[in-house]
């Protein structure tokens, strides 16, 4: 399993939100880069990174920051928030971007999610963003009455490298995530899925592992922050 830590651009700093709640937002830190780099000096494989204003604007607003980060490592990094037309696909893979993550159009576009990763094979991923099981879109600022396994599922013959499933009301709360639910997600299709969303503790991570569903990874973000989660601890736990 694959520990994907998180940086989470708001006004071009790193953040956490709790619940993603823009309003409660904690900065970690001014330079994304220089935290990037402080996790690919841990040795994490992946980093996973979200454009928080850009999901609302639903056009990129952090790809400085963004830009700076790909231009700092060669650690591949993914990337969701405000991506949702094949331009902006094109201009962030020509950017060395390893992986785009595709939400909101998943739901109101699933097509351009085919073309894309049709076009881009290995490089699309889908973010399914859900609240009490219901996708929610633009940010997580609302809830569609679309079943996030049903929308999962949907794109079982589009060829998307992975599915990244976030719990809202687990994400940045340091509580645990949902086991439950991203293991019955894990199991209802074959697409590669990635747990998100509460992931505090080593044991977090191990419950995932054992969870009886063959997932991908785990993003974690505001635990290796504060310093609940060691990256090098961690690594080295999903490795044994």
């Amino acid at each position: 399993m694959i520990l994907y830590p998180a940086i989470d651009l708001k006004d071009g700093k790193a953040v956490r939100l709790l619940r993603g709640d823009m309003d409660k937002a904690t900065v970690f830190n001014d330079d994304p880069a220089a935290q990037a780099m402080e996790f690919v000096a841990a040795g994490c494989e992946w980093l996973h990174l979200v454009d928080l204003n850009g999901a609302f604007a639903g056009q990129p607003v952090n790809a400085q920051a963004v830009e700076q980060i790909l231009s700092q490592t060669k650690t591949p990094a993914q990337l969701g928030g405000g991506i949702r037309d094949m331009a902006t696909i094109e201009m962030w893979l020509s950017k060395g971007l390893a992986r785009v993550i595709l939400g909101t159009v998943a739901v109101e576009n699933p097509d351009l999610v085919r073309q894309a990763a049709r076009e881009f094979p290995g490089k699309v991923a889908v973010g399914i963003d859900a609240r009490d099981g219901m996708v929610a879109t633009k940010g997580w600022a609302e809830t569609t009455d679309v079943n996030a396994t049903d929308l999962a599922r949907s794109f079982e013959d589009a060829g998307v490298a992975a599915i990244v499933y976030t719990d809202i009301n687990r994400d940045g709360a340091m509580q645990g995530p949902n086991v439950e639910a991203t293991a019955a997600l894990g199991n209802a299709v074959s697409i590669p899925v990635i747990a998100s969303g509460g992931v505090s503790s080593l044991k977090d991570l191990e419950a995932l592992r054992d969870c009886g569903a063959p997932l991908n990874g785990a993003i974690s973000g505001r635990a290796l922050y504060d310093g609940a989660l060691d990256l090098k601890e961690a690594l080295a736990t999903l490795k044994a």
